[in-house]
């Protein structure tokens, strides 16, 4: 997997992940899977979408997942 896409829940960053976090790994994503850095004018469409929905997918994943520990560790 691409190493420059970091974990984005704590306790590995310290606070949420905000949407700028959350949008450039989902950029890193789509440009490790497709191959492309940037894509040709005729994929640019399908790759924003590709990012686009990456970037929802990870939204939603960060809201509902349940860490163990986080809220005690936030509270101390």
């Amino acid at each position: 997997m691409c190493r420059s896409i970091k974990t984005l829940r704590p306790p590995a960053i310290p606070e949420e992940a905000t949407e700028e976090e959350i949008r450039a790994a989902a950029l890193q994503y789509v440009r490790k899977v497709s191959g492309f850095r940037a894509p040709a004018a005729h994929n640019r469409e399908v790759f924003d979408r590709a990012v686009e929905a990456v970037t929802a997918a990870t939204a939603e994943l960060l809201d509902s997942l349940e860490v163990r520990g986080a809220a005690a560790q936030r509270a101390g």
